[in-house]
């Protein structure tokens, strides 16, 4: 029973926050602290974010939140970064509020927009802002679910333009993974939204253990006594793991030298096979598991592995689910298109209750996935990072394979906030009593890495924010150019800045007041001593220069003369280790880095490098050197050497074929410095060398102010420089012009509005130049894909085939493509905004096919493209071919885009 103070605390919540009540009252939980504290910030008007682990209900107060403006008569948005979060929260909101009250809008799907519930991806919002929709007028409150996207570097400025140029009158609730600058964040949002409240929770409501699988069984990664769940920045290890991998890294490290019985080295430690991985968590208990693998290939390989040892992990009645509801869901997708999907081996992979993730399968198959493993009818999912951003696929267990990752350009290392977010998946609130994270033994595994990663749960959100030649655009057009520098200013990027300016502005001033100090060190009676201590200053850096100089032209010369070397050509090297008499057997003509083989007149062999020859080198002769002369043979090196000791009287003195010496010219200004410097009166100060010690401090700190200082005036005002240039940019190509001392957008420039795309200008200067008028709609939908896709991997490699030729009209067109890049790249440059993406020609078959109608099997054959990969760039095409349609500058093309889009919106891309 209920004591009276709490009845009337009860009921003094209800007088204020009458719908929240109510809201907890339909939950089948009692709100968390955090979430409560959250959901009063909705109730009372204000913005709020909230920063939460993975899994603690953050999403409860985005509900409430649609709860709260739906009950004002007002309309509600959810945003999320991907479209199949959006889909899930579409459905979940149209089981809470009926069809009628709740719409979808992702780009390529629309439902219901004009509803008062709408679910979308944060591009469409921004995009909406930008034109002014109608659909944004008596709008509440906009959700930003999964905000730290903010920190993408290729669509984390769009959440910044939400937030910016949303209408004051709407609330904003963001909610963001744990991050450890939340308050900063917090504080930014108050600045740019008015009152905004920070709800940060540490808690993981299922708490999470992690563990070390080895092949001698699973342990605890922390010892006995430390709390797994407040470990601190430096916990102790368990003792037993770290000898018994210890134990074997040094078995190891003495078999790679040595043999044993038999005449076999020791193998290396391997990582457990996957099957018996899947086994240790069935007997513990830990299933359903999510194991990382970070690699599709690494995905498919992992389920076939467990498969083909025979592991079935479903019961007869959960196969018969599994398969009705396979059935039912794909029923819709043409059965040519299944069969290239490879339909059958997917389907028994998943009645056996195995999965894979990734983003190589299409859109069909991933909801399946995940519908089944809500379910409880999978047991184990091998995914790879993309599962853990916001879809909702709790598991018992999350399972690491290995702490490093391909982040397409090398191998590097998880940081903490990536462990924390992958780990997050573990224990499912309402269902496990704890989570558990596994990371197993793979070679390299460093457990005091691991424990670090561990105890570690937060990471800092850093803005990724640059306004695009949209965005400028945009600006420009909506408020003016002075408005949208002040907008830019706003940008939580820009705020960062500035605070980073706040540290460094006080470094700055330390390091004058030191200055100071220093100029009061080197007073002398003789004079004054700084300008003497400039003079000398300059002597040193101008002496430095000069050596530098000569030991650049001593290298360039050095170069010069080993490309030069011929085979059989002997020299003499100056000095160090090599010193001595060398015939070249190996020459090698490279104009940068050359290292010809040589063979001594002591019968040795190694490579002439630059590095080592700083007291030069001369060509002093020549021998012959046999036609079949092996260097690496000893005996035919005794013989040439013997050759080179019989020729020594008849080679050169050095003196008369000098190489890699550069000459020594005195310096004027050196000498007159000199001069200077002795005749100065602080010359003959009997203190000169304590004075000068303390004036080399002070020019060593006057570097380092000036670097700080030069670092302020980077940081401040950066945006808006960037902002700027772009301004440049699209004036110099005709999307602005000059009126007055202002910028107006052309009526060319117009078009650039609706163009949302990282190559938005290039899109824009093919259409403005008539690059893709001739094209037929699958060859424009062809072109429009070249500035579209960005292959996971060099395509150039693979020299994708153009339809019809390089000397049709999709060849031409595509060439014509990337000298339009080229050219503007190159002005992009010009104006220090960096290089754009080149286009890239790796879809382009296929895209044609697919818009000719051909099936999805004809138009991957050959290619190495995933059929989940064709169906999201097809999809991204389509979006880029749906502006292309209302802004082309002629009818003719804006059917053909109309055309395409129809032509390739069909089978699993339209699903």
């Amino acid at each position: 029973m209920t004591t009276p103070a709490e009845r009337y605390a009860a009921s003094r919540r209800r007088n204020r926050h009458g719908d929240l009540v109510e809201f907890e009252e339909s939950l089948s939980f009692p709100l968390d602290q955090f979430q409560r504290e959250a959901c009063e910030a909705v109730a009372e008007g204000r913005s709020v974010l909230v920063a939460a682990p993975t899994g603690a209900g953050k999403t409860v107060v985005g509900e409430y939140a649609i709860r709260h403006a739906h009950n004002q008569g007002l309309k509600a948005f959810y945003t999320t970064p991907i479209k199949a979060l959006s889909n899930q929260k579409y459905q979940d909101l149209r089981a809470v509020y009926g069809d009628s009250a709740v719409g979808l809008l992702t780009g390529d799907t629309s439902v219901n927009p004009n509803a008062d519930i709408v679910v979308m991806t944060t591009e469409v919002v921004r995009n909406m802002i930008y034109s002014g929709s109608t659909t944004l007028e008596r709008l509440g409150v906009v959700v930003l679910d999964e905000v730290h996207y903010l920190a993408d570097r290729f669509r984390g400025s769009v959440w910044e333009e939400v937030i910016i140029h949303l209408d004051q009158m709407t609330s904003i609730v963001a909610l963001s993974a744990t991050v450890s600058n939340a308050e900063e964040f917090g504080a930014w949002l108050s600045e740019v939204r008015g009152d905004t409240r920070v709800v940060v929770s540490e808690h993981r409501p299922v708490p999470l253990w992690p563990h070390v699988l080895i092949r001698e069984g699973m342990f605890d990664l922390y010892a006995p006594g430390v709390n797994a769940q407040e470990p601190g920045p430096n916990p102790r290890l368990n003792p037993e793991v770290e000898a018994i991998l210890k134990r074997h890294a040094q078995v190891d490290s003495q078999g790679r030298g040595h043999r044993v019985a038999g005449g076999r080295r020791p193998r290396a430690r391997r990582s457990p096979p996957r099957f018996a991985v899947v086994d240790v968590l069935d007997r513990q208990g830990l299933l359903p598991a999510i194991v990382f693998v970070f690699s599709r290939a690494g995905c498919e390989d992992a389920v076939d592995q467990v498969r083909a040892s025979g592991l079935v992990l479903t019961t007869d009645e959960e196969r018969t689910q599994i398969a009705a509801l396979i059935e039912e869901r794909c029923a819709g997708v043409p059965s040519e298109d299944l069969g290239a999907l490879g339909y059958l081996h997917w389907r028994d992979h998943l009645e056996a209750g195995i999965a894979a993730h990734h983003a190589g399968m299409i859109p069909l198959f991933k909801e399946v996935v995940e519908e089944l493993f809500r379910r409880g009818l999978i047991k184990v999912v091998y995914a790879t990072e993309t599962l853990a951003l916001g879809i909702n696929m709790p598991a018992r267990s999350v399972v690491l394979e290995k702490l490093v990752k391909w982040d397409g350009q090398g191998h590097k290392d998880l940081t903490a906030g990536e462990y924390t977010q992958l780990t997050g998946r573990a224990g499912r609130r309402g269902i496990d009593v704890e989570g558990h994270a596994v990371v197993v033994e793979h070679p390299g595994l460093d457990v005091g890495q691991l424990g670090r990663l561990a105890s570690r749960r937060t990471y800092p959100l850093i803005s990724s924010f640059q306004p695009s030649y949209n965005m400028a655009v945009n600006l420009v057009h909506t408020v003016g150019v002075a408005r949208a520098r002040e907008v830019l200013e706003m940008s939580f990027a820009q705020f960062q800045a500035d605070q980073s300016v706040v540290g460094k502005a006080r470094r700055a001033q330390e390091l004058e007041r030191t200055l100071e100090g220093y100029r009061e060190a080197v007073a002398c009676d003789r004079g004054d001593f700084m300008d003497y201590a400039r003079m000398r200053h300059d002597l040193n850096r101008l002496q430095k220069g000069q050596s530098k100089a000569a030991s650049r032209q001593r290298r360039e010369a050095t170069a010069e003369t080993l490309s030069g070397l011929r085979r059989g050509d002997v020299v003499r090297i100056g000095g160090g280790r090599r010193a001595g008499i060398a015939a070249v057997v190996v020459p090698d003509d490279r104009a940068d880095a050359p290292r010809p083989v040589v063979v001594t007149d002591e019968g040795r062999e190694f490579r002439l490098a630059i590095a080592e020859l700083q007291h030069g080198v001369d060509v002093v002769g020549a021998i012959r050197v046999p036609k079949r002369f092996d260097h690496r043979n000893p005996r035919q090196r005794r013989e040439l050497a013997q050759v080179i000791e019989d020729a020594k009287p008849s080679f050169e003195a050095p003196s008369r074929r000098r190489h890699g010496a550069a000459p020594h010219t005195p310096d004027a200004e050196i000498t007159r410095l000199r001069q200077r410097m002795q005749g100065h009166p602080c010359h003959a100060c009997p203190e000169r060398e304590d004075h000068a010690r303390w004036a080399e401090r002070y020019f060593r700190t006057l570097r380092d102010k000036d670097r700080v200082v030069g670092e302020i005036q980077r940081a401040t005002g950066s945006i808006a420089r960037v902002f700027d240039r772009r301004c440049d940019v699209l004036g110099e190509l005709g999307y602005l012009v000059r009126e007055g001392d202002e910028w107006q957008v052309s009526p060319t420039g117009e078009m650039m509005r609706t163009l949302y795309s990282e190559n938005d200008l290039v899109i824009a200067e093919c259409l403005r130049t008539g690059v893709w008028s001739e094209l037929q709609a699958p060859a424009l939908a062809a072109a429009v894909s070249s500035l579209v896709y960005n292959g996971r991997r060099d395509d150039e490699l693979r020299s994708p085939q153009v339809p019809g030729g390089p000397h049709g009209a999709l060849g031409r067109a595509l060439q014509e493509t990337v000298r339009t890049w080229s050219r503007v790249s190159e002005l992009q440059e010009e104006h220090r905004l960096g290089e754009l993406p080149a286009p890239e020609w790796g879809i382009v078959g296929p895209i044609h096919g697919w818009a000719q109608g051909r099936s999805l099997d004809a138009v991957l054959k050959g290619s190495e493209i995933a059929p989940g990969d064709m169906v999201r760039w097809s999809k991204q095409v389509i979006d880029a071919l749906d502006q292309i349609a209302d802004v082309a500058p002629t009818e003719t093309l804006r059917a053909r885009a109309r055309t395409a889009i129809a032509a390739m919106r069909r089978g699993v891309v339209a699903y």
